[in-house]
């Protein structure tokens, strides 16, 4: 399986769209915003250059695609006005993701966000700002030597270039890491996150002016057991959905077994060892905090008459249907993911809490 092929938010505005679901990933966002606007105030100690630029790692589609670019643009124009400095003249903003996703809607978006733009009294004066799509891999070198101010990447990271090796014969029945998996899974995946956040940090080290800064925000996990239920026990109820139509004769078990996520959500020790051994940048901030696996408040969840389950099957299937389908098949989309909502419910029923762990990390680059 060649992910990057198959690596891709669910495209277009239909239910299950990114565009449409990803209520989780804009929240996180927000709750992340303090950090992006210390780091800018921090790096424009000295000054901004004529023309700013900045690069979102995974920009994906969809509402929150800009909302990383106007926060930065209004931070920038606060430092500058705070320390009464010369604003940018210029932005240059570029949007990464794999060449499979769904730029067209990126593209469509960017006549409202030039008017937004023109229309914003905050920023106090027009304002260039020029936009461009890179479709590539973040594992690999995307922009010239010393080209970039600032990166930023959202929720990105705990993918990997790659299903680790070796893993077929070891994991039998599990799609990640669980208490059942023996000790050489962990460490494939491990490796594998290792080899792939040196590599990530090495290309955007060419990328990054001297003093340039990157800002991540990485789904990890509090404890340091690799199997711990704050990382992985999401993932356990999409593989029981699995198992649930292995069940019922609709899928065989070696479709399971065959099946590993290209996922891996690090501990920030883990994060921070990485970091100082690949010695290209210096951890400035390193945050953690935690959303809740339903993160709406009362009057959404009215409004929308969705279930805890109803709602995290919307925003996993906006994520994980095209990797699902690239291996079982289109056709047990829906079963998948019916069962993935009773298995949520179920869980959160019994008084079970359910958080996403988050790594936010603001580095600079030596």
């Amino acid at each position: 399986m060649e992910l990057v092929n198959v690596l891709h938010m669910n495209a277009g505005d239909r239910e299950c769209s990114y565009a449409n679901t990803s209520a989780l990933q804009k929240y996180v966002i927000l709750k992340s915003a303090k950090v992006l606007e210390d780091t800018i105030e921090d790096y424009g100690t000295n000054g901004f250059s004529e023309c700013f630029k900045l690069a979102d790692l995974g920009c994906s589609s969809g509402p929150n695609t800009f909302l990383f670019v106007a926060k930065t643009l209004a931070n920038v124009h606060k430092a500058c006005a705070k320390k009464n400095l010369k604003a940018p003249d210029e932005f240059q903003v570029f949007l990464n993701d794999l060449p499979n996703n769904d730029f067209n809607t990126v593209f469509k978006m960017t006549p409202s966000f030039y008017s937004k733009l023109e229309n914003d009294k905050a920023l106090g004066r027009t304002l260039k700002c020029f936009v461009c799509g890179v479709p590539g891999s973040f594992y690999t070198r995307l922009f010239p030597r010393k080209s970039l101010n600032l990166v930023h990447s959202s929720y990105g990271l705990h993918w990997l270039s790659q299903v680790p090796e070796n893993l077929l014969d070891n994991n039998k029945g599990n799609i990640y890491i669980t208490k059942a998996s023996p000790p050489g899974v962990y460490e494939a995946y491990f490796n594998q996150y290792k080899q792939d956040l040196t590599t990530f940090l090495r290309m955007r080290s060419e990328e990054i002016i001297p003093d340039g800064r990157v800002v991540l925000t990485i789904l990890g996990r509090r404890a340091s057991d690799p199997a711990s239920k704050d990382c992985c026990y999401l993932y356990e109820l999409l593989a029981m959905s699995l198992h649930d139509l292995v069940a019922e004769g609709s899928l065989h078990e070696e479709d399971i077994s065959s099946f590993n996520l290209p996922i891996y959500t690090p501990s920030p020790d883990e994060l921070k060892t990485i970091v100082e051994s690949e010695s290209s940048f210096c951890v400035d901030i390193l945050e953690t905090f935690e959303v809740k696996w339903d993160m709406r408040d009362e009057d959404e969840i009215i409004k929308s008459g969705d279930s805890s389950g109803k709602f995290m099957a919307k925003t996993a299937r906006a994520v994980m249907e095209p990797l699902l389908a690239s291996h079982f098949g289109n056709s047990f989309m829906d079963q998948i993911f019916e069962r993935f909502d009773k298995h949520v419910n179920e869980h959160l029923s019994r008084g079970e809490k359910g958080s996403y762990f988050n790594i936010l990390v603001s580095l600079r680059r030596k």
